[in-house]
């Protein structure tokens, strides 16, 4: 498998839009007229329903079943949440698309280099005018890349082949990663976000899984040390990729967006963000065994599944499915990426 074929994503996304999702974050952006539209990559911490509708609704899809979307949408619509995500609170009023019959407009999942060659086959679709029109337009759109790398690690961690075999698929991750980031401002960007991989060992799915000597749990957050370096280490690869392309395209702005600096405050200060909680647990799962039932997370009773439940109150939690967030905690990190301070520049501008 080469380098840009490395990068395998669950579940996708599309490029773009939801004009009604943005809100009060999308419509602060958008008054500042920075964006005429927003193309997304990533895989299901991003994908706002692409894989139910693609691959239609199967026995074995949990996203496609409440309580996935009641707290937002009312209705399951394949996002990996209660509600929106990330991308929906930074999505920004796009009716340049929709009056175009692209307000529906769906990928299949696949890897980053598979999703940018569908940006291209689509092209046509959104960008029909001149060579300078579709600069100019690329220009005034936001690319969000990523988060790539996390289901590239699960691979090997989820078949028991653990950190020393993850870490060797870090260099390519990385490098295709970056690869990317080239080929979509050689195709006209000029500002992205590309965010990094959440700390892994906070997640009930790794907690439920793993039984680790005692030292290896933190103290104050209950996470799994090891696994939280892994991630760790991915993102400072990242944040040093990043450095190292902003010279060399010195007219196009590219953002690190932190998954991982949030995450960890939503478990050592909980009360900061309306979490009541601080120990890492689902909002949606089953307790499973004894031992583990703090946790909330069982895999043979896993949220949408039988034997599941959702908690009262989502909004207090930061973890939905012991695997992806709630939307709470998705519009704390939306919001700090684009006014700061989960971002190492904000997306929004002081004028």
């Amino acid at each position: 498998m080469g380098k840009r074929e490395a990068l395998v994503a669950i579940a996708v996304v599309a490029v773009f839009l939801a004009a009604s999702a943005g809100k009060v974050d999308a419509a602060k952006a958008a008054a500042k007229g920075k964006y005429r539209a927003l193309f997304n990559f990533g895989d299901s911490l991003a994908d706002v329903g692409n894989l139910l509708i693609a691959n239609g609704v199967s026995d074995n899809l949990t996203t496609a079943r409440l309580p996935y979307g009641q707290t937002y949408f009312g209705k399951p619509t394949g996002r990996c949440s209660d509600g929106r995500l990330v991308i929906d609170h930074l999505a920004l009023d796009t009716p340049y698309f929709e009056a175009r019959g692209l307000g529906a407009v769906v990928w299949n999942s696949g890897a980053l280099m598979t999703q940018i060659q569908w940006f291209r086959d689509l092209k046509p679709s959104f960008c029909n005018s001149t060579k300078e029109e579709c600069k100019e337009f690329y220009a005034n759109s936001l690319f969000v890349v990523g988060e790539f790398g996390g289901n590239d690690y699960n691979a090997p961690l989820f078949a028991g082949k653990g950190l020393t075999e993850a870490y060797k698929f870090m260099p390519d991750v990385i490098q295709g990663i970056s690869d990317g980031i080239e080929e979509l401002i050689a195709e006209g960007a000029v500002d992205l976000i590309v965010p990094g991989v959440m700390p892994t060992g906070c997640f009930p799915v790794y907690l439920n899984m793993l039984d680790m000597p005692a030292h290896e749990y933190g103290s104050r957050s209950g996470c799994i040390r090891q696994y939280n370096t892994f991630s760790w280490v991915h993102n400072a690869h990242l944040k040093r990729a990043l450095e190292k392309l902003r010279p060399k395209y010195p007219n196009v702005r590219i953002i690190y967006g932190d998954y991982y600096t949030p995450v960890v405050q939503f478990i050592l200060q909980p009360e900061k963000f309306g979490f009541y909680m601080q120990l890492p647990r689902a909002c949606c799962g089953s307790p499973g065994s004894v031992a583990k039932a703090v946790y909330n997370f069982n895999l043979t009773a896993k949220c949408g599944e039988p034997g599941a439940t959702a908690c009262a109150h989502p909004s207090t939690h930061w973890s939905w499915d012991g695997i992806h967030l709630t939307e709470a905690a998705y519009g704390h990190i939306a919001r700090g990426w684009l006014y700061g301070p989960f971002a190492d520049q904000p997306i929004v501008q002081s004028p």
